[in-house]
């Protein structure tokens, strides 16, 4: 027990020292106006540096993320195919797809599929 804890002490002393010392490492001491500006060619800008950024294609993406990481989470069953009844398998099968099906059904209904509106 001593030693598990004098571990996890160790472990956070040496991360909070190395968060420390990089912080300190990677501050900027000259602030300039030009390196500063979205441009450094040396001409100011005639618009904002910054795009407007799309909110819709942000939550495709995040959907696109969401449905691709439970589509991972289904590969086990094909592992585990031999190692439990037949019933079970198809049943936690069909329960997870019949979610994914749920939560695509409720995007399609709320129109957050929709690239253009």
């Amino acid at each position: 027990m001593y030693v598990l804890f004098l571990t996890i002490v160790l472990t956070l002393l040496i991360s909070v020292i190395v968060m420390v010392l990089a912080s300190f490492l990677s501050k900027k001491t000259i602030m300039d106006r030009e390196k500063n500006s979205p441009y450094e060619c040396g001409f100011d800008p005639k618009g904002s540096g910054r795009l407007p950024f799309s909110l819709r294609f942000f939550l495709i993406a995040v959907i696109f993320l969401i449905f691709d990481v439970e589509i991972t989470l289904l590969m086990p069953l094909v592992c585990i195919v031999n190692m439990v009844d037949l019933y079970s398998w198809c049943l936690s099968g069909l329960f997870f797809l019949l979610i994914l099906l749920l939560g695509l059904y409720y995007e399609w209904k709320e129109g957050a599929l929709e690239w253009a509106s």
